[in-house]
C-alpha cells in the first residue's frame, strides 16, 4: 500500500504543473495589453492637437489603467507560479524584485485587491471626467461597485490580520 500511496502523492504533487500554461497565457495577455497600450499612446500622440482636454485626460487614464492591469497580471504570474508551481531561479539577479519569493497567498490576495481597487478608481475617475455621458444611475452603480471593491479589500485585510494574530498567540 505505501507504494500506491507514494505514486498517488507523486502524481498529485506533479499536477501543479497543470497551472504553468495558465501563467504562460497571462504573459500572452500582457503582450496583448502592450499592443493596446501602444495603440492608445500612438492615438494620443498623433491626435494631440485635435483632441479635447477631456479626451487627453481619458486617454492618459486609459494608459494608467492598462499599466495597472499589466502589473496585476505580473504579480499574479510571479506569485502564483512561485506559490503553486515552482521557485523561479534568478541566480540572485540584481533586478529581482524584492517581494519576489516572499509573497504568500494572503499577501497575494491583498496585492490583488489593492490593484483591483486602483483599477476601479481609475475607471471611476474616467467616468466622472465625462460624467455627462452617464446617467446618475450608471454613475451610482460605478461608485457602488468601487465601494464594494474597497470594502472587500478592508475585509481581506482584517481577516488576514485576525488570522495572523491567532498564529502569534
Amino acid at each position: 500500500m505505501p507504494a500506491l500511496e507514494r505514486a498517488i502523492e507523486t502524481l498529485i504533487f506533479a499536477s501543479r504543473w497543470i497551472l504553468a500554461p495558465f501563467f504562460l497565457g497571462l504573459l500572452v495577455a500582457m503582450i496583448v495589453l502592450l499592443f493596446k497600450f501602444m495603440k492608445e499612446l500612438l492615438d494620443l500622440v498623433l491626435n494631440i492637437w485635435t483632441t479635447s482636454d477631456y479626451d487627453v485626460v481619458i486617454s492618459i487614464l486609459t494608459l494608467v489603467d492598462t499599466a495597472l492591469i499589466a502589473v496585476l497580471l505580473l504579480i499574479i504570474v510571479f506569485s502564483g507560479y512561485e506559490s503553486f508551481v515552482s521557485r523561479i531561479n534568478t541566480n540572485n539577479h540584481e533586478d529581482r524584485p524584492a517581494w519576489m519569493g516572499k509573497v504568500g497567498f494572503a499577501d497575494l490576495k491583498l496585492k490583488l485587491i489593492g490593484a483591483i481597487v486602483a483599477i476601479s478608481a481609475v475607471e471611476l475617475l474616467k467616468a466622472f471626467v465625462v460624467s455627462q455621458n452617464y446617467t446618475d444611475s450608471q454613475l451610482a452603480w460605478k461608485v457602488g461597485i468601487h465601494f464594494t471593491f474597497v470594502l472587500s479589500g478592508v475585509f481581506f485585510a482584517v481577516t488576514d490580520y485576525i488570522a495572523e494574530s491567532r498564529k502569534r498567540k
